[in-house]
C-alpha cells in the first residue's frame, strides 16, 4: 500500500474555511406535473446558485489525459456497483472543482487517489443505503492500493478545498423538471435516455463550457428525438423551456445539443430497462480523454496534440 506521508500532498485548512460553509441542501425540486410559476419557482434559485458549484473559469488549463483517466475509472466503478446516475455526476463535480483550485503533485497515483476520494465522498452524500469499505472502491487499477487512512486524508483535503460545500448542483437537479415540461407520456423512458446522455458527457471536457441546467435541457431535448412518440413534436417543443431559461441560456442549450449530436453522445443500449435511470454500458465510447478536438475524425494531428497538451480554450458561461 502506498503511503504519501512524506510527500507534499497537503491542503492548508484555516479557520475561515468554515465560516462560509454551505452544507444545507437547497430546496428540493418540485415533481408536480403543473407548470405554474409557483411550481417552477425553485428553478431560478438553482440556476442562480449553479455557477458557485462549478470549476473555476480558468479550469481550461488542465491535463485532459489525466482527467479522462480519472473520469473513466469513476464511471467504471459507478457502473460496477450500480450507483445512482447523480453519484457519478457529483464525483466528477468534486474532481473538477478540486483540480481547478489546487495543483496536485505529479504522478498517476495522485490522480487515482483523488478519484477514489471524490467517489467515496459522493457515495456518502448520495447513496444513503450503500455501506462500502474504502478498499471496496479500489477496482480496475491494480497498480495502486491505498490504505484507508491515506484515502481519508485525501477526502479531508478535497473537502477543505471545496470549502466543505459538498452539496453539488448537477444536471440531475434539473432533468426531471425539463422532462416533465415536454409533456411526454413515457416519462421514465425519457428520463432514462436523458440520464444516459448526461453520463456520456462527463468524460468530454468541452461540456465544462456549459452550466448544469444547460446540459440537462440539451440532454432532455436530445433524448426526445430518440423517442418516436414525441420526436414528431420536437420542433414545437424546442422552445418550451423559454419560460424557465433566458434567451441567452436557450442559445447555450442549442449549442450544447449540437455538440452532443456532433459527438453522437446520445447512443444508449436498446435493451436497458425503461424504469429508473441506470448507468450506461460503454459510457466511454465517445472519448478516452474527452475533447471534441480529440474526437474529430478528420484530424490525426489534432488528436495527438490534444492528448499531449492541456486544452487552452476559455469557458463561456452565461
Amino acid at each position: 500500500m502506498f503511503d504519501f506521508s512524506n510527500s507534499n500532498l497537503y491542503c492548508s485548512e484555516v479557520a475561515e474555511d468554515d465560516s462560509g460553509c454551505d452544507v444545507d441542501p437547497p430546496p428540493s425540486p418540485k415533481t408536480t406535473d403543473s407548470s405554474s410559476e409557483n411550481d417552477y419557482g425553485w428553478i431560478s434559485t438553482f440556476i442562480k446558485s449553479e455557477i458557485h458549484h462549478m470549476p473555476a473559469p480558468d479550469y481550461s488549463l488542465i491535463d485532459i489525459t489525466a482527467r479522462g483517466n480519472a473520469v473513466e475509472w469513476i464511471l467504471k466503478v459507478h457502473q460496477h456497483y450500480r450507483f445512482r446516475p447523480v453519484t457519478a455526476c457529483v464525483s466528477v463535480n468534486y474532481l473538477d472543482r478540486f483540480l481547478s483550485s489546487y495543483s496536485l503533485p505529479s504522478g498517476d497515483w495522485v490522480i487515482h487517489l483523488l478519484s477514489i476520494a471524490c467517489l467515496s465522498l459522493a457515495v456518502k452524500m448520495e447513496e444513503t443505503d450503500v455501506h462500502l469499505l474504502l478498499l471496496d472502491f479500489q477496482l480496475f487499477e491494480p497498480r495502486f492500493v491505498f490504505d484507508p487512512h491515506t484515502i481519508q486524508r485525501m477526502e479531508l483535503c478535497v473537502m477543505a478545498k471545496l470549502k466543505w460545500r459538498l452539496r453539488a448542483i448537477t444536471p440531475f437537479d434539473f432533468v426531471d423538471c425539463f422532462a416533465r415540461k415536454l409533456g411526454n407520456s413515457d416519462l421514465n423512458r425519457l428520463l432514462s435516455r436523458a440520464s444516459c446522455i448526461i453520463l456520456n458527457t462527463l468524460p468530454v471536457v468541452d461540456f465544462l463550457d456549459y452550466r448544469p441546467s444547460t446540459v440537462a435541457a440539451a440532454a432532455v431535448l436530445y433524448a426526445a428525438q430518440e423517442i418516436s412518440d414525441i420526436s414528431a413534436r420536437y420542433n414545437e417543443n424546442a422552445g418550451i423551456f423559454s419560460e424557465l431559461l433566458s434567451k441567452d441560456a436557450m442559445e447555450m442549450v442549442s449549442s450544447c445539443q449540437q455538440l452532443m449530436k456532433g459527438l453522437a453522445i446520445g447512443t444508449c443500449p436498446n435493451d436497458e430497462p425503461e424504469g429508473a435511470p441506470t448507468s450506461p454500458i460503454g459510457v466511454l465510447d465517445v472519448a478516452a480523454c474527452g475533447s471534441w478536438e480529440t474526437q474529430n475524425p478528420g484530424s490525426e494531428n489534432n488528436r495527438a496534440s490534444s492528448r499531449a497538451e492541456p486544452c487552452n480554450k476559455r469557458r463561456k458561461l452565461i
